[in-house]
Formats: C-alpha cells, sequence, structure tokens
C-alpha cells in the first residue's frame, strides 16, 4: 500500500507520478507490466482452473483430508482472485505513468485506488487465514475436522473481503484528480491533501494490513514447527509427516514472498510519510530509483503464488500435468473427428 503525496510520489501500486521521470521508466515500465499481466492472468486462471477441479472431486468424499484439503483450496482461490482483481487496475497505472498524467477522470481515480487497496488487504488477511488453517490442521487436527468446513472456510474467505474494504474506504472517499502544476495538463490522482492525515492513514494501514497479520502468521508457522520438531518420533504415519511439512512449506513460503515483494514498498510508504518535505511542499521524491523497484516488487507478488504453486507443491504439480493431459487428449479428439 502506497499512497499519494500532493507531489505524487507512488500510489497503491507505486504508479509514479513524478514531474520528470526518466523516459527509461516509461519505457522500462510498460513492457514489465505488460508481461506481469500476461503470466499473472495466465498463472492465476490455471490455478482457479485447478482448485476449482480439485474442491468439486474434494466435496464429493467425505475424508478428514478431503475436508481440510478443500478448506485450504477455497483460501487459495480466494487468494487468486483478490490477485486477479489487482492486476486489472494495473494498466490504469501503466497508461498514467506513460503519458504523466491521469486520464480517467476523477471516479475511476477513486475507484482503481479503492481496489487496490482492498485487495492487497484482502490478500494479506487471507494469507494469515490460510496460516491460522494451517496450525489448526496440524496441531489441533481434531478440532480442525470441526471448525474448517468448506463451507465455513468459504465464508470467512468472502468475510475477510469485509475489513479489506472499509480499511480501503478513504481512498474511496478522499481521492480526487487534481493539479500538481506541473505535469502534462495540469491532471493527477491523488490522495489526501493534508500531511497529517497521510500518515495517519499510512500508520494505520501498515499496522493493521501489513504487521499484525505477519505477527500473526510468525505465531502460527512458528508453533507449527515447533510441533513438527517435537513430533518427529511419535509414530505418525511418514507419508502424513511429509504431507504436512509439504503443504505447511508452501504456505510459509505464499507469506515470505508476499512480504519481501510488498516490504519495500511499505519501506518507502513510511518513508516518504516522514519526510514532510516531499508531503505538501511540492518538492519531487528523492527516491526515483528505489521508487520503480519498489513498485516492480509490489507488482510482481501477483505473480509468484502460481510459480510457488510449482515449485513447492508435488500435488499441484500433478494436477497440472493432469489438465494438460485432458486438454491435450480433447485436441488430439477434435483432430480425429474433423478428420472423419
Amino acid at each position: 500500500m502506497l499512497l499519494r503525496s500532493s507531489t505524487g510520489s507512488l500510489d497503491l501500486l507505486g504508479n509514479s507520478s513524478d514531474s520528470e521521470p526518466g523516459n527509461v521508466e516509461q519505457v522500462l515500465v510498460p513492457i514489465l507490466d505488460a508481461l506481469i499481466v500476461l503470466l499473472g492472468v495466465v498463472g492465476h486462471t490455471v490455478v482457479i482452473v485447478i482448485l476449482c477441479g480439485r474442491r468439486r472431486r474434494g466435496l464429493g468424499q467425505s475424508s478428514r483430508s478431503s475436508l481440510t484439503g478443500t478448506g485450504t483450496d477455497a483460501l487459495l482461490l480466494a487468494l487468486s482472485a483478490a490477485d486477479l482483481l489487482l492486476l486489472s487496475m494495473l494498466p490504469f497505472h501503466t497508461a498514467a505513468i506513460v503519458m504523466q498524467r491521469w486520464p480517467f477522470g476523477d471516479a475511476m481515480c477513486r475507484l482503481v485506488g479503492f481496489l487496490g487497496s482492498a485487495c492487497s488487504s484482502a490478500s494479506i488477511f487471507t494469507l494469515a487465514t490460510l496460516a491460522v488453517s494451517r496450525y489448526l490442521t496440524v496441531v489441533h487436527p481434531t478440532r480442525a475436522y470441526s471448525l474448517l468446513s468448506p463451507r465455513r472456510v468459504s465464508v470467512a474467505a468472502v468475510l475477510l473481503w469485509v475489513p479489506a474494504c472499509v480499511l480501503a474506504a478513504p481512498q474511496l472517499v478522499f481521492r480526487f484528480v487534481g493539479t500538481p502544476g506541473r505535469t502534462a495538463d495540469g491532471l493527477a490522482c491523488f490522495a489526501f491533501v493534508s500531511h497529517r492525515d497521510q500518515l495517519i492513514y499510512g500508520l494505520c494501514h501498515f499496522l493493521v494490513a501489513f504487521l499484525l497479520p505477519l505477527v500473526t502468521i510468525a505465531a502460527a508457522y512458528g508453533r507449527i514447527y515447533m510441533f513438527l520438531w517435537l513430533s518427529k518420533n511419535t509414530g505418525r504415519a511418514p507419508q502424513v509427516e511429509r504431507y504436512q511439512n509439504q503443504v505447511t512449506q508452501t504456505s510459509a513460503m505464499l507469506v515470505l514472498a508476499f512480504t519481501l515483494c510488498w516490504l519495500p514498498s511499505y519501506g518507502l510508504t513510511l518513508t516518504l510519510l516522514a519526510d514532510k518535505s516531499s508531503g505538501a511542499t511540492g518538492s519531487s521524491p528523492r527516491y526515483g530509483g528505489f521508487t520503480v523497484f519498489a513498485r516492480l516488487m509490489a507488482t510482481s507478488s501477483t505473480v509468484m503464488n502460481p510459480i510457488l504453486y510449482v515449485l513447492m507443491s508435488q500435488k499441484f504439480r500433478q494436477d497440472l500435468q493432469g489438465l494438460f493431459k485432458k486438454g491435450g487428449r480433447r485436441t488430439s479428439g477434435a483432430v480425429a473427428m474433423a478428420a472423419a
């Protein structure tokens, strides 16, 4: 989450509005953004297809593993949906960087800011819920069996958008298209006028939508790894232990990737908010190179999850191979019918 100061700096997706950005940024950003959108849309579409198919199969079973598994899949599905929605906001920011103005009007300024903030908050809330779900499944399996039904987890995944939208509401209310004075036609999308308001909102967003979920996640996974380490020789079936380890490691990597991708953006946001000279005085931010890097890291977070699924999860790789084989059989059947 990056706010927009009166000079521009960065907004939620790092949309830079510096008055005189380099030509390199105007050329490089569209290329990188196009690659991110392409990889993200393809990757998350495949993930959603696999998770929906796995969920349909799981709901038809009654075993404990299938119930907890489909519950986790519901959270992963919600995570992909949030990333896809976040990706749909990216072209607006790309166009604003290339054109060096906001050409989409006041309503889209508010809507894009609101959805971007809500999606990023919903993602970290979902990751925190996933960590708690993994903790219950591994450490308290009996309680997980009664609590983590697919329906309950699905409802929880939807309800997570309520605090995310509440936290993003100021973006919808206070964003406006203003005149920084040095853009091409005097139009730019801003959030808040007062530096004090920016500071309060930025700190609240950092605490509620970043630090607090990360503390929850760290506590959950710390307890999981301690439990797994202490229970190595308790006689559990090796295949069960391997499965729990693998799923836990995959979930932890999702959290680590999200944290590393968004940490530069939050760090830059807090730096800009602490620097009053970059707030209401009209001076340009002094973090041009790092600004581009922070924006790239934040946007790349939307394509990390599908990559991690493939790298970390053997079950996902098997589902992916099955999907390709199924598609190949359909193609072969269509060719055979055409030849007949």
